[in-house]
């Protein structure tokens, strides 16, 4: 499935992921590949996913790895959508 992280400032991430964990407002949940569309509002937490995430250069500091392989990104607030096998995570 094709994840994108876009925050006020750029697109932060775009590529193909395997699955994606966002922290909901009713508590954190993982979408896999043929996930049922959703949109939900995210609070303060961490963006993880995993797959081939080759982070562009001039966001990279933004991200980190975690202990088990998953790209991490810190959020305050945000909004993610799922359609299509298309995941759009709209980051502060």
């Amino acid at each position: 499935m094709h994840l994108e992280i876009v925050s006020p400032e750029a697109t932060l991430f775009s590529g193909e992921v395997t699955s994606v964990t966002v922290p909901g407002i009713n508590g954190e949940f993982q979408m896999l590949e043929n996930h049922a569309p959703i949109v939900s509002l995210l609070q303060s937490g961490e963006v993880r996913f995993a797959g081939n995430t080759g982070l562009d250069e001039e966001f990279e500091d933004r991200f980190r790895k975690g202990a088990d392989g998953k790209t991490i990104l810190p959020i305050r607030s945000g909004t993610v959508e799922l359609k299509n096998n298309r995941v759009i995570v709209l980051a502060d």
